[in-house]
C-alpha cells in the first residue's frame, strides 16, 4: 500500500494551489491524502517573487492580492499612451510571501495533509503508483510511496522546439520623495526602453501607491544579461524615462520565464504528472503563469476528489498555442517590431478583450478578429514556414543572480495603498 494517495513535488505556486485544493473534507466527494514535500531552506527554494494575473469576481486567493488596478496603460516610443479599463475585470498582483502564508495557515488545520522537508532526488514510475525517492535533512534517504504524484519543479532543460525566447526582467520595489505614480493603472508595456538588438524591451509599473511602486526592465530575447546589465537597464528608466527623483530601492526581483512553442508533457509516467510552469501553465506569447496553473490545479483536485484519472488539462487553447507559435517565430525572426506589434494590438483591440483572449477566454470569431489587428504580412509568412522549421533543443540557462543592493539615501515613511 502507498504511504498517501497525492505526493505533491515542490511547493511553489502550482503545488501549493493543489495541496491547498485538496485540503479539507468535502461534502460528497473523496477525501484524499496528501504529503506535500518542500525542498529545505537553501539554493533549491526560489526567492520572495510576484504574480500578476487578472481575473473578474472574487478568487479563493483573495487574502494574499497585495493590490489590484482597473485600468492599464501601454506606452509606445513615441507619442500619447494608450490607456483603458478592463472592467469587468480586476488586474491583481500577490507576493509570494503573502500568497505562502495564506495557504500555510490553511494546511496547518487540514487532517489530511502533511507538510514534510527534503530533497526530490528522483521520481519513479511502479506499478499501481510511484516511488518518491527523498533526502531528509539530516542526509538520510527515504522512499515516500504514492498513488499519485504531481511534480511542480522547474525543468532543467526545455523540449526541443522551434522557437524559444526567453522573458527575462530585473526590477525594483522604489519608495520615492514625492509623488510621481499614479496608483489607478498598471503601466503594463512601456516601450520608452533602449530596444536590443534582437527582440524587444520595455518598462512594467506596478504602483501600490503615489510614492511606491515596483519598477522592472523587461526583455524578450534569446540569452539573459548579466547582473550590471540589468542593474543598468533598470537605472536607466527610473532616473531617464520616468524620472523619479530621489527615490529608495527597498527590494529587488530578478527572473527568468521560457516562452517557447516546445509541446510540454503533462504525463511522465502512468501516476507521475507534471503541473505548473513544469506542465505547460506558462502562456507561451505573454510569460503569464498563475492563472494557468489555477486552471489545471482547479481540474486535477476535482478529479481526484471525484475518483477520475487525474491527468492535468492543457493550460491554454490548442488554437492559442498555434498562434502564440507563430508571433514567436515572427518575433525571433525580426519580420515583426514588437513594440509596434504590442502597441497596436492595444490600441485596436480593447484592453479586455484582449485580457481574455491572452487568458484563453475568446471564441475562434474573437481570435480572428485580433489576429487581423497584427502586422498580416510577417505574420503569415511565419506561419507558413512553421511547418518547415526544425525543432531543436535548449538548455535553460542558470537563473541570472540579482544585483546587490546598492545602498540609497533613506526617505521618510510614506502610506501604502
Amino acid at each position: 500500500m502507498p504511504d498517501t494517495d497525492v505526493a505533491v513535488v515542490g511547493a511553489g505556486a502550482a503545488g501549493l494551489s493543489l495541496a491547498h485544493r485538496l485540503a479539507g473534507h468535502v461534502p460528497g466527494l473523496r477525501t484524499p491524502s496528501v504529503v506535500l514535500v518542500d525542498a529545505p531552506p537553501g539554493p533549491l527554494r526560489p526567492p520572495t517573487r510576484t504574480w500578476c494575473y487578472w481575473t473578474a469576481g472574487t478568487g479563493r486567493f483573495d487574502a494574499a492580492v497585495r493590490a489590484e488596478w482597473r485600468r492599464l496603460r501601454v506606452r509606445p516610443r513615441t507619442g500619447a499612451p494608450v490607456e483603458d479599463g478592463i472592467d469587468p475585470l480586476r488586474y491583481r498582483m500577490i507576493r509570494s510571501d503573502d500568497f505562502e502564508r495564506l495557504v500555510d495557515r490553511d494546511l496547518a488545520r487540514s487532517p489530511n495533509v502533511r507538510r514534510l522537508e527534503a530533497t526530490v532526488e528522483a521520481v519513479e514510475d511502479v506499478p499501481g503508483g510511484a516511488h518518491v525517492h527523498l533526502r531528509d535533512t539530516d542526509g538520510r534517504t527515504r522512499v515516500l510511496g504514492a498513488r499519485w504524484v504531481f511534480d511542480s519543479r522547474p525543468l532543467g532543460s526545455l523540449p526541443a522546439a522551434r522557437t524559444t525566447l526567453l522573458q527575462h526582467f530585473h526590477g525594483w520595489f522604489v519608495r520615492t520623495a514625492r509623488p510621481v505614480f499614479d496608483p489607478a493603472a498598471v503601466e503594463l508595456m512601456d516601450f520608452r526602453t533602449p530596444q536590443p538588438a534582437h527582440g524587444l524591451s520595455f518598462g512594467y509599473v506596478l504602483p501600490t501607491g503615489p510614492c511606491e511602486a515596483l519598477v522592472e526592465y523587461t526583455e524578450f530575447s534569446r540569452r539573459p544579461l548579466g547582473p550590471d546589465r540589468y542593474e543598468a537597464a533598470v537605472r536607466h528608466y527610473a532616473d531617464e524615462v520616468l524620472r523619479l527623483g530621489e527615490r529608495q530601492v527597498l527590494a529587488t526581483e530578478t527572473g527568468v520565464i521560457p516562452m517557447t512553442d516546445a509541446p510540454i508533457a503533462r504525463q511522465t509516467g502512468a501516476s507521475v504528472f507534471r503541473i505548473g510552469a513544469a506542465g505547460g501553465a506558462t502562456r507561451p506569447a505573454t510569460g503569464y503563469t498563475f492563472a494557468g496553473l489555477q486552471r489545471q490545479t482547479r481540474a486535477v483536485a476535482d478529479a481526484l476528489r471525484r475518483g477520475r484519472r487525474p491527468v492535468p488539462p492543457a493550460a491554454h487553447p490548442a488554437r492559442h498555442r498555434v498562434m502564440d507559435a507563430v508571433l514567436l517565430r515572427a518575433l525571433d525572426s525580426g519580420r515583426a517590431d514588437g513594440p509596434d506589434l504590442f502597441t497596436r494590438l492595444f490600441t485596436r483591440v480593447p484592453m479586455a478583450r484582449l485580457l481574455r483572449f491572452l487568458d484563453g477566454d475568446t471564441r475562434p470569431y474573437e481570435d480572428l478578429s485580433i489576429g487581423l489587428r497584427t502586422p498580416v504580412e510577417p505574420m503569415l509568412r511565419s506561419a507558413l514556414e512553421l511547418s518547415r522549421l526544425p525543432r531543436r533543443p535548449y538548455d535553460l540557462p542558470p537563473a541570472p543572480r540579482p544585483p546587490s543592493l546598492r545602498a540609497t539615501p533613506r526617505l521618510p515613511p510614506t502610506e501604502t495603498a
